[in-house]
Formats: C-alpha cells, sequence, structure tokens
C-alpha cells in the first residue's frame, strides 16, 4: 500500500487544491445522511469548493489530521471510519488512502461506529486537557489505535505526557 494512489471512484485525479505538489489534498463530500466526510482536526494548508456538496482541503506535508468518513443506503450505515494522518513530503513513501492523494502515514486506522465515537471522545479529552490535536506525539495515536482494536481503553493524553513529547522532539531534531 506504498506508492502511487489508484483513481477515484467515478473519474480521474481529484483536482489539486493549490499549485504546489508539497501538499496533500483531501476530498470531502457532504450529502446529508448518505455521505458524509469531514476534517475533525487538522491545519489546512488551502481549500477549494468544487461544487456545493465537495470541496477539497490541503495540509503541508508533516501536517496531522483525522479524516472522518461516514456513509449509508437505505438499509442503514455501510461505512464508518476514522484515520488519523500525517501528510508526507514530496517523494516519500506513504500508504494510500481513499480520497486523500497522494497518501500519507497512517496514525490511526478505526472502523465501526461504536469505536469510531470512542476515538472522536478520546479527541475531546485531548482538546480538554489543553493539548491541539495537532500536536500530539504520533506514537500516541498509535497507541490509540493498537489497544481500540485490542478492545482495552486507551491512556489518557496528559499535559505531562506532551510536555516529554516536545523535549523529546526538540532533541531529536
Amino acid at each position: 500500500m506504498t506508492g502511487t494512489a489508484a483513481p477515484r471512484v467515478g473519474g480521474g485525479p481529484v483536482p489539486s487544491a493549490n499549485s504546489s505538489d508539497a501538499l496533500t489534498d483531501v476530498e470531502l463530500t457532504w450529502i446529508e445522511s448518505r455521505i458524509e466526510y469531514w476534517i475533525r482536526f487538522g491545519r489546512q494548508a488551502g481549500e477549494r469548493i468544487l461544487d456545493r456538496r465537495r470541496r477539497v482541503v490541503s495540509f503541508r506535508p508533516r501536517a496531522v489530521f483525522a479524516f472522518v468518513r461516514w456513509a449509508a443506503n437505505d438499509f442503514g450505515t455501510v461505512i464508518s471510519r476514522i484515520d488519523i494522518v500525517r501528510a508526507v513530503e514530496p517523494g516519500a513513501a506513504h500508504q494510500t488512502l481513499p480520497f486523500v492523494r497522494p497518501g500519507g502515514e497512517i496514525l490511526l486506522k478505526i472502523e465501526g461506529w461504536p469505536k469510531v465515537e470512542k476515538v472522536l471522545l478520546h479527541i475531546d479529552a485531548v482538546e480538554a486537557a489543553g493539548v491541539d490535536p495537532c500536536d500530539v506525539a504520533p506514537d500516541h495515536w498509535r497507541h490509540v489505535a493498537h489497544r481500540m482494536n485490542a478492545g482495552h481503553e486507551p491512556r489518557p493524553y496528559t499535559q505531562e505526557r506532551h510536555q516529554a513529547w516536545l523535549k523529546r522532539r526538540e532533541i531529536e531534531q
């Protein structure tokens, strides 16, 4: 799952939200009660409106964002998923992800509404602790993914953990 992404369903590549190839583009769709793709958190570098239901948002390399996808048909929910992704540098190895071009480093991938809801509540708790989820240690998002997939509660992300991450990042640079 590395390299170039497959063409999107129903057409060619997603139009770029910016002329720079260094950005990661995410196509968002909102059709009430049918398809709802949105960004839960992330520092956007740009946005381009395609039509009244679709837009493309862009992120700079190394930016972390949460991409939530929910879709339903006449019989109920068909997909409920959250991905926390770090945008990659141009030419860097990456994982492909639907509606994300070229792809990114997937830090967390959770499917199924009960688990997705728990991740959203965890993000709320991170914000309540006074930390921007964009700045959380990437290892913490991996920890949350592993704990959730094992059926356990993840450790809370505290100000102390965040300060330790900031110090570690400072000495690694």
